[in-house]
């Protein structure tokens, strides 16, 4: 199954993942570009603080990084948009997980404080949902893409009544 087969190029959802990436890869790049306007160490730890959370070098590069990552999702747009907003929010999710266990730890070399944890929480929610808005659901409707792609069938039989055909397809050559 190839991603490029399941969402026309027109599609209205494809603005969804364009702008939910987008306006989540700003965000990145403005915190980072801010961290490094403020020249940063590299590694350190002791809290230096950029729009309330803390930070360091290495945690403005991956920042800066993942931003323009979002950005370029946000420019080719379509299924590569989807599919990017969901890996990095999955990735901000996890993220955040481990440094809630490496809080005041040694390993803890991007300086992640407990605000950092919660906008990891919440941007990871955020760039998740923008990614699988339309794609994953119970209630999708039937002109759905990715609904038509999972009940091949019953998009079928769809397609069919909607041309005027009988449920079986085209008279095969019965006379009357």
């Amino acid at each position: 199954m190839e991603l490029n087969d399941e969402l026309p190029l027109d599609h209205k959802l494809a603005q969804v993942y364009r702008w939910g990436a987008a306006f989540c890869g700003v965000v990145l790049l403005v915190f980072g570009c801010l961290g490094f306007a403020d020249q940063l160490s590299p590694f350190n730890t002791d809290g230096s603080h950029i729009a309330g959370m803390s930070t360091n070098g290495v945690l403005s590069l991956v920042s800066v990084v993942v931003g323009v990552a979002l950005i370029a999702g946000a420019v080719i747009g379509g299924n590569f948009a989807s599919s990017l907003n969901m890996v990095v929010g999955t990735l901000f999710l996890i993220s955040g997980f481990v440094h809630v266990f490496i809080l005041d730890k040694g390993a803890n070399v991007l300086g992640f404080g407990m605000t950092n944890v919660v906008f990891s929480f919440i941007m990871g929610l955020v760039i998740l949902t923008f990614g699988m808005y339309g794609r994953v659901s119970g209630g999708l409707t039937h002109d759905n893409p990715y609904w038509r792609r999972r009940h091949p069938r019953e998009a079928a039989r769809e397609s069919v009544a909607r041309r005027g055909l009988p449920a079986g397809g085209p008279p095969t050559g019965s006379r009357t």
